[in-house]
């Protein structure tokens, strides 16, 4: 992709699925990625996979819902990379599947802590300096849930749906810092977080070939079927996109 050579991305979740996915398509186009993820050794092992792809990487301990943990982060990172951060991808996220009403306070607070203020703490931190820069790309990983809802995942859909409205109006404000803001929507992905979500065995199974059912071209989503975007949404080709919501799941919201 065009531009993005010699940049500097940092991707939250980075360890695994999707974040994993992306930090490597970012490093194989040539960008210093920043692997942040709460878990330590699973940052390192994507940090490995990017060094004997002739990458660079560096793995940081992070926790997201804690504003800051993530302002050292940030700062431990940009130290080690020698130069601001250009990129952001704000991916890590956290659900399991309970009904809303038999769900309570502990649990609607993890949901949003990860998935909601996880993408505003990131994004504070990071968007300071690129603000001061004037220049710099954020891509919020949401989630489908998120534009139409999701049963069993209503907490989860509502921070989804936040994060959506919170790229489009930061995209208005940082407009003349030329910071754009976008946002890529997945739907039902096969990652460790979906066998997490879904269960295995014979009932998971049968999750599985429903959600199969309902996607237009008939298979769910693979981490690989978004770093594309992303690379793109980040590189100089797409330097007149802002604000926009785009979904990856196979026809499902189309």
């Amino acid at each position: 992709m065009k531009g993005l050579k010699g940049k500097t991305a940092i991707v939250t979740g980075a360890g695994s699925g999707i974040g994993r996915s992306i930090a490597l398509r970012l490093a194989a186009e040539g960008v210093k990625v920043g692997l942040f993820d709460i878990r330590a050794d699973a940052a390192t092992d994507t940090l490995n996979a990017i060094q004997a792809a002739g990458g660079h990487g560096i793995a940081v301990t992070c926790d997201i819902t804690d504003y800051a943990a993530v302002v050292t982060a940030v700062a431990q990172f940009e130290t080690a990379s020698g130069q601001g951060t250009d990129i952001l991808v704000n991916n890590a996220g956290w659900d399991t599947p309970i009904p809303f009403l038999k769900t309570d306070e502990t649990f609607w607070k993890k949901v949003v802590a990860i998935n909601y203020f996880g993408p505003l703490h990131m994004t504070h931190a990071v968007g300071q300096g690129m603000n001061t820069r004037k220049a710099g790309r954020i891509i919020n990983i949401a989630s489908d849930a998120g534009r139409v809802g999701s049963s069993g995942e209503v907490v989860y859909s509502g921070c989804k749906g936040a994060t959506i409205a919170f790229g489009k109006a930061l995209a208005r404000e940082l407009a003349r810092s030329n910071v754009t803001i976008n946002t890529v929507c997945p739907g039902p992905t096969d990652t460790p977080a979906m066998d997490a979500f879904v269960g295995t065995g014979e009932q998971g199974q049968k999750i599985r070939d429903a959600m199969v059912r309902m996607v237009p071209l008939g298979r769910i989503g693979q981490p690989d079927d978004y770093p594309g975007l992303v690379a793109f949404l980040a590189s100089d080709d797409a330097a007149f996109i802002t604000g926009q919501t785009i979904s990856v799941s196979g026809g499902l919201t189309m």
